[in-house]
């Protein structure tokens, strides 16, 4: 573990490395990215970049492995893109969104998802949008409350079903429990709900398949696992809840090797890694003949407590099995390692 002198938002290892990032926001109210290499058991500083705003997200998704270039979403409302060779200049910068971005998703990239290298932002000002990093200063998709309609402060934002040029969809949660499915498609509304709480996280188990599990967390301690196979006319997709602790559950991620398995962090400093298990048969029919999913059920594999404070960021390494890096508001970055993930 790794003490900071600043608040972190966000971990993200960098692809095909033995590096991370931590992103967040100064005692003086600048942003900050720091780069760490991971040597033995030590995280060494390669670099330290400031910025004028706090940076609350970013995401690798929407560009080449080759590229890396990192996408951060700040509190000013600004999507920067930025090349962390040559970092005093974003490669791309647009001022996304009125108020703060609270979330980031990238896809397209590093070999997730077909079709174009897009990000998407979700803000604290009611607005999901989706970037086109070749296409300046206006995005290609807009996501907002209709007219009259109160505008909800999106916590978190998420890209799936990218498994061909044509399809894609995004889900989105707001602070009112509202769970929204937006298929860029036919740009339409696909699917709604609402869980009572705040939806913290959402993360499909995969990005570049047929949607298959999405994962939504909540401020109370809830999480749900939705089977996104069989969507049914009235009752939407079914799902399972389970009440993995007392506090808010800050994030949801999925094993890069093993969609199955997935790692939730919490307002009581602790990790817990989950499995889901299938039914028997995933669909039935409805007494009218309609297909509907059959949820699973989710089983506990492992947990630990590691801080005092809320773990508000956590992130896979995409080339180690089970190494994981995440970020907590005691200032401190901690490298993990789960072992035995072939066994399961």
């Amino acid at each position: 573990q790794q003490a900071l002198n600043y608040t972190v938002f966000d971990c993200k290892w960098v692809p095909r490395s033995a590096r991370l990032l931590c992103l967040g926001s100064a005692a003086r109210g600048t942003g900050l990215v720091q780069l760490y290499e991971l040597r033995g058991a030590r995280l060494e500083l390669l670099r330290e970049i400031e910025k004028p705003k706090p940076i609350k997200c970013g995401t690798f998704g929407a560009t080449s492995l080759q590229q890396r270039y990192l996408a951060t979403g700040d509190f000013d409302g600004n999507l920067n893109i930025w090349n962390l060779e040559a970092p005093e200049i974003p490669v791309y910068s647009v001022k996304g969104h009125k108020e703060i971005i609270n979330s980031i998703d990238g896809v397209g990239g590093l070999g997730i998802g077909e079709g174009a290298p897009e990000i998407v932002t979700g803000s604290r000002d009611g607005t999901v949008k989706v970037w086109d990093p070749r296409q300046k200063d206006t995005p290609v998709a807009n996501m907002e409350p209709v007219q009259g309609e109160s505008k909800r402060d999106c916590w978190t934002v998420a890209f799936g079903n990218a498994y061909n040029q044509e399809e894609r969809v995004v889900c989105a949660g707001y602070d009112n429990g509202d769970i929204k499915l937006f298929d860029l498609k036919t740009m339409s509304l696909r699917w709604e709900t609402n869980i009572k709480n705040g939806v913290c996280s959402v993360e499909f188990d995969r990005k570049d398949i047929n949607m298959n599990k999405l994962v939504a967390t909540s401020l109370e301690g809830k999480f749900h696992v939705f089977d996104m196979r069989t969507q049914h006319p009235t009752k939407g997709f079914a799902s399972v809840s389970e009440k993995a602790q007392k506090s808010t559950i800050w994030q949801v991620r999925h094993l890069p090797q093993n969609r199955d398995v997935f790692m939730t962090s919490g307002g009581s400093g602790s990790l817990h890694l989950w499995k889901y298990e299938y039914p028997a048969q995933r669909s039935k029919k409805d007494s009218e003949g309609a297909e509907m999913g059959v949820a699973g059920s989710v089983s506990l594999l492992q947990n630990v407590t590691l801080s005092t404070q809320p773990i508000s960021s956590l992130d896979w390494s995409p080339d180690k099995k089970g190494l994981c890096v995440c970020g907590a508001f005691d200032q401190t970055v901690r490298v993990l390692i789960v072992t035995k993930l072939n066994k399961i």
